[in-house]
């Protein structure tokens, strides 16, 4: 049924968490905030695919509980992505001078 075996499995989960840690670690941070803003797209794929699984599960109870835990913890991770993003665009806005005199 699985093409890969176990061992296969193992090696590409840990080459890709060895290529993902080198890659971020030589992202500048000035470019940090801008790529996960990028990468918050990209998660909302994944929140679409656990909205799907949840919808279609049908015949495990322990599917649907992790399929509505992954909705919720995608939901937090892309609604605090765009946090982020909004204050760090907030920073390049021009700040309205005080209006002297008034109070």
């Amino acid at each position: 049924m699985n093409p890969l075996s176990l061992p296969a499995e193992i090696f590409i989960f840990v080459l890709a968490a060895f290529l993902g840690f080198e890659l971020i670690s030589k992202v500048p941070s000035t470019l940090h905030t801008p790529l996960m803003s990028g990468t918050n797209a990209i998660h909302g794929i994944i929140l679409v695919g656990a909205l799907t699984v949840a919808a279609t599960v049908t015949h495990s109870v322990a599917v649907g509980i992790l399929a509505a835990i992954a909705l919720v913890l995608g939901a937090m991770n892309v609604v605090g992505g765009f946090v982020v993003t909004d204050r760090m665009l907030g920073m390049f806005k021009a700040r309205r001078p005080a209006a002297h005199g008034k109070e």
